[in-house]
């Protein structure tokens, strides 16, 4: 074969290997793979690679061919007097015909692995500016020695597998960050779990004996008993969120379908926060269609999603502001709609406000207080029901949540 139709060869070879490389995302076979083709083209006993570790400012070997026992892997080699070294900091490729007199040649690794390097070709792989590594081959076959086509050779497979590895580790990066947030969602969800199950028992006891207490008070206690019951219900509310939204997460959520009147179910929901809206000389308007719409669902679990979305609505609009309920017929089924006239929503904030623990701003949630659980829960409940919520708001003009829900439908189960 003439030297022509071997460079020819060589190439087609290369472009071969580059779709191989670039289709590896995990790192050990990509490495792999690369030393394996390095030896293959340069015609070499052996191939190496090394790896700059930053934090010590040291190469590193990561994988070897004919070292099925990676009995390389983590000897460090120092940058400064070592051949790999020099090229790592110069860039240029270095051919060293004669490894044992080259007084850069670091042997403590021959020796630990009793191995004898007699040549080497080594290059630097790069990325963007950023030096991470280093790939040699090492003792020419049959006693030859290196040349310029070993060198175009192994310099063109050491951009590609650079960038090869820069991508595999960035994935390796992306799947640890995953499953650490997934790590920390399952700690998240215990939490909850084991947190609303420990406060269940002593709260019923704090509300069994504050309900006994309230029939017997004076009237001068009265106000600090209330204060206590307030607090003890508002406990009750996040402790139900809490569970609601872990039953929702591990599909434990059961629904016990009814034909509920959505007109009677507004009506009751805004009756338990009219005192809290006095409070505020919060106005609260209810508009209903003429006709009674019916939907088949949870009652109850309706009524989770009224409650926290009205309460949200009055918490977060001003003294005198204005709060409003409407029910109509929509082509999909019904659509319960509840505005405000408070501080609205950033537009990037409509969707991210239905995820857990998200609220819209630190100075809202010191504020006005909360988990942030509340919409994540409406949402999982009006889902489970086959229908969807959604958010509007304009600027600092208040807010509008919306819930579509088909009039005759089964709850996804």
């Amino acid at each position: 074969m003439s030297r022509t139709d071997r460079s020819v060869a060589r190439s087609e070879r290369i472009l071969e290997i580059s779709r191989e490389l670039t289709s590896t995302v995990r790192l050990e076979p990509l490495l792999h793979k690369i030393v394996k083709v390095a030896a293959e083209l340069t015609d070499s006993e052996v191939a190496s690679l090394l790896l700059l570790d930053e934090k010590t400012d040291e190469l590193r070997f990561r994988v070897a061919t004919g070292d099925p026992a990676g009995q390389l892997r983590d000897i460090p080699v120092p940058v400064e007097d070592s051949i790999a070294g020099s090229v790592l900091i110069s860039g240029e490729p270095a051919i060293v015909a004669d490894a044992q007199s080259d007084a850069r040649h670091y042997s403590p690794v021959g020796q630990q692995v009793d191995y004898e390097t007699r040549s080497l070709l080594a290059v630097r792989l790069s990325v963007k500016e950023r030096h991470i590594g280093v790939l040699e081959a090492i003792n020419k076959q049959a006693g030859k020695e290196f040349g310029d086509d070993d060198v175009e050779t192994l310099v063109t497979l050491a951009a590609q597998a650079a960038v090869a590895i820069e991508n595999a580790r960035l994935v390796s990066a992306l799947q640890d960050a995953y499953d650490q947030l997934g790590r920390l969602d399952r700690l998240k969800s215990d939490f909850i779990s084991i947190a609303s199950h420990e406060l269940r028992t002593p709260l019923s006891v704090i509300l069994l004996y504050a309900g006994m207490l309230q029939e017997s008070v004076d009237e001068a206690a009265e106000p600090q008993l209330n204060a206590v019951l307030r607090a003890a219900m508002r406990l009750k509310h996040i402790i139900e969120t809490m569970l609601n939204l872990r039953y929702l997460e591990t599909g434990e959520m059961e629904l016990v379908p009814d034909r509920v009147d959505l007109g009677e179910l507004i009506l009751e929901a805004c009756q338990e926060y009219e005192d809290l809206a006095q409070a505020k000389s919060v106005a609260m308007e209810v508009h209903l269609p003429d006709e009674t719409l019916h939907v088949d669902a949870d009652k109850q679990k309706l009524r989770v999603v009224l409650d926290n979305l009205i309460s949200n609505a009055v918490k977060f609009t001003p003294h005198g502001g204005r709060v409003q309920l409407s029910l109509r017929p929509v082509e999909s089924g019904v659509e319960i709609s509840v505005s405000d006239s408070g501080i609205g929503i950033p537009a990037g904030e409509l969707e991210r406000i239905f995820d857990r623990f998200h609220q819209v701003g630190g100075h809202m949630t010191r504020r006005h207080g909360g988990m942030g659980l509340g919409l994540a829960v409406v949402r999982g409940l009006v889902e489970l029901h086959g229908g969807r919520v959604w958010a509007e708001s304009e600027g600092e003009a208040g807010s509008r949540f919306v819930v579509t829900l088909p009039a005759t439908s089964a709850p996804k189960g």
